[in-house]
């Protein structure tokens, strides 16, 4: 293929993934989630309504679960509710896209890659979307609520009224969840770095003492306050994920080892 074929590739690429983020947000933005019971089990349908739609659903619910009685939410123009729910159904959307957009990815990689590496990527898919959900539920009812108890705290202390910008809201919130699934996806690097072949198994163990200060320097860095409490919510899970990569990395290698022999 010439470089204006693989463009032309990448842009169709693109484009199908876009669609299949388009249409997932789309039907967030447009549709309602109503409740109803079947033998005793809350069971859930869609119904259209474009404004109490699924991303305000989840922004009240984001609200009653992470935003004290003495914070008060506001809009400071009228736009702003539909954005904050517009981020919202753009990250749902990429996360239930997610299988299309690793297909399109590997589909275009794969002329580049050997069979080995392609296997590698699509072994991963389903686990890397598993993981990026615990991570941003992790984040949504451990972390993000601790966090944002501590800073209103302030405010509290000092008896003063506390309004919250429903944008900022939403947006702390979100890179808080984004930052947790993409960094749970950590096992599977090192997983895939051991497998191809570009990283050697003990590289992980070797280099275990230096993890684990940069995730601690991490950890502190994104945290708001300086009471080292709080960075252990970010550093704590990374480490044991590390440690999880190094052993499944040790362990893949040994396989491979035993299979050889």
């Amino acid at each position: 293929m010439t470089i204006s074929q693989h463009l032309e590739d990448l842009r169709k690429r693109v484009f199908r993934s876009v669609i299949a983020i388009a249409i997932i947000s789309f039907f967030i933005l447009s549709f309602h989630l109503t409740s109803f019971m079947y033998e005793g089990i809350k069971l859930y349908y869609p119904t259209f309504s474009p404004f109490d739609n699924m991303a305000a659903q989840l922004t009240v619910s984001m609200k009653h679960h992470l935003v004290p009685s003495t914070v008060k939410l506001f809009q400071a123009a009228p736009g702003e509710a539909f954005f904050s729910q517009f981020y919202i159904a753009i990250l749902l959307g990429i996360v239930f896209a997610m299988p299309i957009i690793i297909k399109e990815f590997v589909g275009f990689l794969a002329p580049a890659l050997h069979r080995k590496e392609i296997q590698i990527i699509r072994n991963i898919t389903i686990p890397s979307i598993i993981l990026f959900t615990i991570g941003g539920l992790f984040s949504y009812f451990f972390v993000t609520p601790y966090v944002l108890a501590f800073l209103y705290t302030y405010g509290q202390s000092a008896e003063l009224l506390t309004l919250l910008n429903i944008m900022d809201f939403i947006t702390f919130v979100l890179q808080f969840i984004l930052a947790f699934g993409v960094s749970f996806q950590l096992p599977l690097i090192m997983y895939a770095l051991t497998a191809s072949g570009l990283i050697d198994p003990k590289f992980w163990r070797n280099n275990i003492r230096y993890a684990i200060i940069a995730m601690v320097i991490l950890g502190a860095a994104i945290t708001p306050d300086g009471s080292g409490v709080t960075m252990w919510f970010v550093a704590g899970p990374m480490i044991v994920l590390y440690l999880i990569g190094m052993i499944v990395s040790e362990r893949q290698a040994k396989n491979i080892g035993t299979l050889k022999s």
